[in-house]
């Protein structure tokens, strides 16, 4: 795998609000290719620390070279952030400075060929795992969920206007063979939308949706974010960058009910967003938007 696939987003906006500093210790918690951790780890040199989690084990040996110059200071895991408590406990840490979420998919796994993440690799069998060592894949799960909770899953998750129509065609057509590749998963939803491309790919909302399900992200990130707050500092921070309406919706809500009980300032009434120079160099920042909070401290 190529070492250089994935540009961090809102990169210096990210590390003005967590504040890195020497002493201080953080947890990213989708480490990724590790473009944040490096340089939150720079930023806090000499002693500061990072423990980096992610799901994709192809993801965490890239960041493993790329943070290997932080001999000490970065420790990687390999691990779901619903489990970042018990990840700190392993470690010694029971609280950190600064926390960070950078949701969504990465390049890693968009260019992966083997996975089954986009359409663009036809051939890919229809995976959709973060974690690619546990669970069911999208292939298992569209074999078996009824048409009814199928098309829920494309509208809710996705918006998809025509989820009735392409989960009936999903259904009738894996009636006849098992949906397998990327490809077969493409041409259904094509058929199914007459192929008509308007400002995407008539499959682009049946991909992500299929992904988000395989992977429970929503429900991940809203049982995450509502207990983070027991793991960190007072004054510290918690930053998250999103990529869909949803997951920003669920970080919006869960801070601002979090913040009425007395244990967030909120630092972003509005969410920060991508300009100038980053939308040009980099597509992916386009859609997104960062929100933090700090720890209020004890009284």
């Amino acid at each position: 795998m190529a070492d250089e696939p994935h540009r961090p987003v809102l990169l210096e906006e990210a590390c003005e609000f967590l504040r890195p500093a020497p002493g201080r210790r953080f947890l990213d918690c989708t480490v990724g290719a590790g473009g944040h951790a490096e340089r939150i780890l720079a930023l806090s040199q000499p002693d500061g620390k990072l423990i980096g989690i992610d799901r994709d084990p192809e993801a965490l040996a890239v960041a493993a070279r790329k943070l290997g110059k932080f001999a000490g200071r970065a420790t990687l895991v390999h691990a779901n952030f619903t489990d970042a408590a018990e990840v700190l406990a392993r470690n010694g840490v029971e609280k950190v400075h600064g926390i960070l979420f950078d949701l969504g998919l990465s390049s890693i796994q968009l260019d992966a060929a083997d996975r089954g993440f986009s359409f663009q690799h036809a051939d890919a069998p229809l995976d959709m795992r973060a974690d690619p060592t546990t669970g069911p894949t999208a292939a298992d799960l569209i074999a078996r969920v009824p048409e009814t909770e199928l098309a829920d899953i494309l509208y809710q998750l996705a918006d998809e206007r025509r989820s009735r129509r392409i989960a009936r065609i999903i259904c009738a057509e894996r009636r006849r063979r098992r949906i397998e590749t990327a490809g077969q998963l493409a041409a259904v939803v094509g058929r199914a939308t007459g192929g008509r491309w308007q400002r995407i790919h008539p499959a682009t909302r049946t991909f992500m949706a299929l992904r988000m399900w395989v992977n429970r992200e929503m429900p991940n990130l809203e049982e995450t974010l509502k207990s983070v707050k027991d793991i960190v500092e007072p004054g510290g921070r918690v930053v998250v960058i999103s990529f869909h309406s949803k997951e920003d919706r669920i970080a919006k809500t869960v801070f601002r009910e979090q913040a009425r009980d007395g244990v967030w300032e909120i630092l972003t009434r509005k969410p920060v967003v991508a300009a100038g120079e980053e939308l040009s160099a980099n597509p992916r920042a386009r859609s997104a938007k960062l929100r933090a909070v700090e720890r209020k401290k004890l009284l």
